[in-house]
């Protein structure tokens, strides 16, 4: 449990340019405060104390904005920023060190029964105003772009971009940014280099056209 919490205020330190210190996470950070009233939570919830354990997790949202269910199951590292408006759903799983900005939705689509809820990889990272929605798995150090709506199944090394979402490649590399927003879009990339051409070909053919008259 210690070894936990002190991975929770590592990656709040390491991810967050404004932290100073380990006592102002500790004391004064929403996002740690859900983590760490969710890892309480959940502790009542595995040993079937659910009423306790869900009076935790209301408690909470009250005094963070930040709702995290019970029975949702987050590994090491987590890092809320913000925080406000963020929602986990009850079958949730999260990898360790993953990154969630302000107004994210892990949930359901309503269709679903039993694991409704997506399961997110270790490093991943999920921009603010995204939704990922459904019983899929997002991959290994995959990111979502602020104000995505996911809904199908990310792959390991790769970004989500659009609602709704597409999914854009990152060469297979790991990307250690925290941009939401400035991802490669190899499609775009195309088009323009297309258009490029056309531009050139076109210049040719004008060129042609004179050298006849």
């Amino acid at each position: 449990m210690f070894d936990t919490l002190k991975s929770d205020i590592n990656a709040v330190l390491e991810r967050d340019p404004a932290a100073r210190n380990k006592f102002e996470v500790f004391f004064l950070y929403s996002g740690f405060k859900a983590v760490r009233s969710h890892r309480k939570a959940n502790w009542f919830f595995r040993h079937n104390f659910k009423f306790i354990a869900r009076w935790i997790s209301q408690r909470c949202r009250h005094k963070t904005g930040v709702e995290i269910h019970p029975g949702a199951v987050i590994g090491k590292g987590l890092f809320i920023d913000h925080g406000m408006g963020v929602v986990i759903g009850e079958t949730t799983i999260i990898g360790d060190n993953c990154t969630i900005y302000q107004n994210v939705t892990l949930g359901g689509t309503g269709k679903d029964t039993g694991k409704r809820h997506p399961t997110l990889g270790n490093n991943v990272l999920v921009g603010s105003g995204a939704k990922v929605l459904g019983p899929f798995t997002v991959g290994d150090n995959a990111r979502i772009a602020a104000g995505a709506v996911v809904l199908s199944e990310v792959p390991p090394n790769a970004t989500a971009v659009g609602v709704p979402a597409r999914v854009v490649k990152i060469n297979g590399i790991r990307s250690e940014t925290l941009d939401q927003i400035h991802v490669s879009d190899p499609v775009a990339l195309a088009l323009c280099n297309f258009e490029h051409k056309i531009d050139v070909v076109q210049k040719e053919v004008e060129k042609l056209k004179k050298s006849e008259k």
